[in-house]
């Protein structure tokens, strides 16, 4: 398999910071069903990617530094750092791209996002912190209720 990296040179990428890739996890339920599920994936295939149909125009600026931010049952959850694109062939035996990601999932604070077919770009402004430690974001301690954090989001508050 070849691997393509494109070589990073301009400015403005630097000074807007990294580009980011949102793919939705299709029948995913929450954080610890996608762990399980890119691991099989990782155990099976000997590698860590994701495919997609289209290759991204804008690939120099996603690898200078730029994650996949997952989106798990209405929300954006967690992130996996992108570590290349290479061609590759789907289950199917079509011509892909494969986007090489880093094993570990890096949970985000909880940011709401309406269902999309693909993936979509994120901007760094538009892309959840990581979570804070001791606090997911996502209600998952039962304290904090998902309307409400929505609702302080909303405020600016969080």
């Amino acid at each position: 398999m070849q691997k393509v990296i494109a070589s990073v040179e301009s400015s403005d990428v630097a000074a807007a910071g990294p580009l980011h890739l949102l793919k939705m996890a299709v029948g995913i339920s929450d954080l610890d069903e996608l762990r399980a599920v890119r691991a099989a994936r990782l155990v099976e295939r000997g590698g860590n990617w994701v495919y997609t149909r289209n290759w991204p125009r804008r690939a120099e600026a996603v690898l200078a530094g730029g994650s996949i931010y997952w989106v798990i049952r209405g929300s954006i959850r967690v992130r996996q750092r992108i570590t290349g694109f290479s061609p590759g062939r789907n289950d199917e035996g079509r011509a892909c791209c494969l986007i090489e990601v880093a094993p570990e999932l890096v949970p985000t604070m909880l940011r709401p996002w309406r269902p999309f077919q693909g993936w979509r770009y994120l901007s760094p402004a538009d892309a959840p912190r990581d979570q804070v430690a001791g606090f997911n974001g996502a209600g998952e301690r039962g304290e904090e209720p998902l309307k409400m954090l929505a609702e302080l989001r909303a405020l600016g508050l969080l």
